[in-house]
């Protein structure tokens, strides 16, 4: 009998934490969300590229505060360092691996250049944003596979039921030993009486072989000698609570705790980048007025926050293993399922 296709971690028993999930649970549960993903599997190539849309209008021209985190910086993202500087997204944002963050970011540059003729003109230019990870194990990397149509697919495709595991920018990734990916979880929180939501998107390649922790204790992995942490992981953080640039930070750093928990030490080798932004605070390119509105939740409340994307980082990750079959790839390596292993 053939096995069972992956499903979610909570198919597997592997719910984390006590706060009530959005109705999809995951980052697309944050209203105007979406995600969309392009596939590319052939020969010995497997990657793609991921597409994260904060809103559906135009990001340039509607800019959602936005903010990173770097837990350890072995990494090569592009367009964070302006997000750092003005608290803003300009682009929807893009996963991919390692060697297509450029051709990523050039894609993005086509299409906001579309959508806004004056760009680098009679107006400002456009900051991309490109995360990645290194896709190599199972990915022929050097083949440059990944094209501009690509990315423009991935930002093409978005919606709120996007697929998990071994898709786009997840295809060849590895976790713990295993097979890893893109995964996604959210929670609900209550603030004065409306219901908010925070969701995450983890492009999850991390963590050596044997160190993965389930919720209830186990440890679980194949039976690899240990080695070098070397993997990487983005965790793309969104919400619709209102913050501040400094409170987002404060809060996209706690998915540090979500990736303590299923087993990670940030090795020397790993890339570990948060990226988060909040739909509720929106800057217009052409403001109007010299003052902008700013709403930000009170400070004594935060603790909610910190513990919805722990919780749910912890659990995108159980997702992205969990969602992921068993993959055979470059030059032969091979990567078993988590659901395969349970």
């Amino acid at each position: 009998m053939a096995p069972a296709p992956p499903g979610r971690a909570r198919d597997l028993g592997l719910a984390c934490g006590r706060l009530p999930t959005g109705k999809l649970n995951r980052i697309s549960d944050v209203p105007g969300v979406t995600v969309g993903h392009c596939t590319l599997v052939a020969g010995d190539v497997r990657t793609g590229v991921t597409a994260i849309r904060p809103h559906p209008g135009d990001v340039f021209r509607d800019r959602p505060l936005a903010a990173s985190d770097v837990l350890n910086g072995f990494g090569k993202s592009i367009g964070l360092m302006q997000v750092d500087e003005l608290g803003q997204l300009e682009t929807p944002i893009l996963l991919t691996n390692t060697l297509s963050v450029g051709t990523c970011a050039t894609a993005l540059v086509r299409r906001a250049i579309a959508e806004n003729p004056r760009i680098g003109r009679q107006t400002s230019t456009v900051n991309p944003v490109v995360c990645e990870c290194n896709d190599g194990y199972l990915n022929d990397i050097q083949a440059l596979a990944v094209r501009e149509a690509d990315a423009l697919a991935a930002l093409d495709a978005t919606t709120a039921a996007f697929d998990l595991g071994a898709v786009g920018a997840g295809t060849g990734m590895s976790g713990f030993g295993c097979k890893g990916g893109i995964g996604s979880a959210s929670r609900q929180v209550t603030l004065d009486g409306t219901v908010f939501h925070l969701g995450t998107l983890v492009l999850a390649n991390f963590g050596r072989a044997g160190d993965l922790t389930l919720p209830d204790g186990r440890r679980v992995g194949p039976a690899d000698a240990p080695a070098a942490e070397r993997g990487s992981v983005i965790v793309v953080v969104a919400t619709d609570v209102p913050l501040e640039y400094r409170q987002l930070r404060r809060v996209i750093r706690r998915a540090g705790a979500g990736l303590a928990r299923v087993g990670s030490f940030y090795g020397h080798g790993s890339g570990d980048l948060f990226l988060g932004f909040s739909t509720a605070n929106c800057t217009p390119h052409d403001a109007k007025s010299d003052i902008q509105p700013l709403r930000a939740i009170a400070e004594a409340r935060i603790d909610l926050l910190f513990e919805a994307v722990a919780e749910a980082t912890q659990e995108a990750v159980l997702d992205a293993l969990a969602a992921s079959p068993s993959t055979t790839g470059r030059a032969g390596h091979f990567r078993p399922g988590l659901a395969t292993l349970l």
